[in-house]
């Protein structure tokens, strides 16, 4: 259970975290959600999508994107969470900024969504100790506008899970509680390429570390990568959804606690089909033993069912 989320403790499947960008340069939407009227009906619309938790930030974090003064990000911010909170609605703030995280807290976010794990602001440890609000900390190396040159690794999941082990222990030290915090391993962040497949296939080496795991591969550049054009540029960030899907389902099934998504109602079915199908192979098996086993009345691939029992 990742403390102040106890009501979404026992959904019996991976959560659903919908991004609302009030920025005006999101890779993803261009800016579409900016005004705060626009970032409310949004979020509005993920929650009646099946988003369990809105994720509300005012500073974009694309590759070579710059800062924006903390008071502009607070303007960006504080009026769409605190709206969104008032409605009832589980509101996590995407910042790097101790104090933009602390202000968000008191007007009603219960989540911090830190893509620089505490690295970026030095104050946010203590921030998250002393409110005690649940803290997702990703990998990360560097801000937006350098990250791209700090993509070296000898073996990305075991350097990934190492760099996390080592903000959860400068967390605990500063007095945050294992309770509160959830890892992610910050996909294409310092990874531009081909080193996110390898995060995602050995999620599970990720979640050894004994803390909840939430992947954020919405339309990030990989996917495009993927499924580029036949003349080999990759497809608008806007035609990622259905790979983002394929992610989620993959992602869950391997026990993520939560995905992040810009287009929550395909992600959304996706982790209910990933829980009903674990849930089944769980009956036939038992849960964490793998893939289901095989009926031993029904012939193997390969061999010849036509063959007569031996008298």
């Amino acid at each position: 259970m990742v403390a102040g989320l106890e009501e979404l403790a026992d959904v019996g499947r991976t959560l659903v975290m919908g991004v609302v960008n009030v920025t005006p340069d999101s890779f993803s939407d261009g800016g579409e959600w900016f005004e705060p009227d626009a970032a409310l009906a949004h979020g509005r619309e993920l929650l009646g999508e099946g988003a369990d938790i809105l994720d509300v930030g005012g500073e974009s974090t694309r590759p070579g994107a710059g800062r924006v003064p903390v008071e502009a990000e607070l303007a960006r911010v504080l009026p769409v969470i605190s709206a969104l909170a008032a409605e009832g609605a589980v509101v996590s703030v995407d910042t790097t900024r101790a104090v933009v995280a602390e202000r968000a807290v008191a007007a009603g976010a219960r989540l911090v969504n830190d893509v620089s794990g505490g690295l970026a602001d030095p104050a946010m440890a203590d921030v998250v100790a002393r409110t005690g609000v649940a803290y997702v900390c990703m990998h990360w190396r560097g801000h937006a506008d350098v990250m791209d040159d700090l993509e070296d690794y000898d073996d990305v999941v075991t350097d990934v899970r190492d760099e996390l082990a080592a903000r959860v222990d400068v967390l605990l030290a500063a007095g945050v509680r294992r309770e509160q915090v959830v890892l992610d391993p910050g996909l294409g962040f310092s990874k531009a390429g081909s080193s996110n497949w390898p995060l995602l296939a050995r999620l599970r080496e990720l979640e050894a570390l004994g803390l909840p795991v939430l992947v954020g591969a919405s339309r990030k550049r990989f996917l495009g990568h993927l499924l580029a054009r036949s003349d080999g540029r990759p497809v608008p960030p806007l035609l990622r959804d259905d790979a983002t899907a394929a992610v989620t389902t993959l992602a869950a099934a391997s026990g993520a606690w939560c995905v992040r998504v810009h287009a929550v109602r395909a992600s959304a079915d996706a982790v209910r089909v990933a829980a009903a199908w674990g849930r089944a192979r769980d009956e036939v098996v038992g849960p964490g033993d793998g893939a289901a086993a095989e009926p031993t009345d029904r012939p193997r691939a390969g061999s010849d069912s036509t063959a007569r029992p031996t008298t």
